[in-house]
């Protein structure tokens, strides 16, 4: 099903940005290797491998469920592809692990995935009523929910203003202080309704969901996202070659 409905993001331009590397490496030296840095579904990964038969991708995500559904998705490429679950920061250290010096193409496709928020009990969508868990990788860090629970006033006004530009964000992280105890916020429906609560009513009118935003700061602090992506890119770097392109 997951196949089925998953449209990769901007998927012919990203073939297009990245060709011109792949087939130099190809003509130079009859093979490439192209590391897609979040692997999710598996839908670039899939045309990047049908496209150029001397192709090879080493593929990274922390998200073990994601990568079952693309190790399947891309079952008879896997003569060609290799799959790591590590978050992307660690690429370097990977590579080095792979024996792999010189990468030709680097693919980030940055964000929750469509397999995250359709899932209820991820945490991610606020349409959706699930505990507060928002980990990319459940199998390790802290949730949505302990961030709720244990941050102080200030870190948590950091975290919405910072990561979803939350310009209300005293008001809503007080009633969540507020309901701590007596009337804990524990699901994602519970945080969805205090947001809205908190934000003013001629505020609500525009914008799509009030809760968006909030939603969005909780789920790049709980999963590190901009402190990953600014240790990845020197890394990316580091093994990039020459003629290569990070998209």
């Amino acid at each position: 099903m997951h196949e089925t409905r998953h449209i990769p993001v901007a998927l012919n331009r990203c073939i297009e940005l990245l060709t011109p590397s792949i087939e130099r490496a190809i003509m130079e030296r009859g093979t490439a290797t192209v590391v897609d840095a979040t692997l999710g579904l598996g839908g670039h990964t899939n045309a990047l491998l049908s496209k150029f038969e001397d192709l090879k991708i080493i593929a990274f995500d922390r998200d073990v469920n994601a990568i079952v559904i693309a190790k399947e998705r891309n079952s008879h490429f896997l003569n060609r592809l290799t799959i790591v679950h590590s978050v992307y920061d660690c690429i370097e250290d990977e590579l080095a692990n792979l024996s792999v010096e010189t990468v030709d193409g680097f693919l980030f496709d940055l964000g929750v995935s469509s397999l995250q928020l359709d899932e209820a009990n991820r945490g991610f969508a606020y349409s959706l009523d699930a505990p507060l868990d928002m980990r990319m990788d459940q199998s390790t860090g802290v949730t949505a929910q302990e961030i709720i629970d244990s941050y102080d006033r200030t870190s948590l006004i950091r975290v919405l203003r910072s990561y979803g530009d939350e310009k209300f964000a005293p008001r809503i992280v007080d009633n969540i202080i507020a309901a701590r105890g007596k009337n804990p916020v524990n699901t994602t429906k519970a945080l969805a309704e205090l947001v809205k609560e908190s934000i003013p009513a001629p505020a609500r009118r525009t914008g799509g969901n009030p809760a968006k935003r909030t939603f969005q700061a909780l789920r790049i602090e709980v999963n590190q996202e901009l402190e990953v992506l600014e240790r990845a890119i020197p890394s990316a770097l580091k093994t990039l070659a020459i003629h290569g392109r990070i998209v």
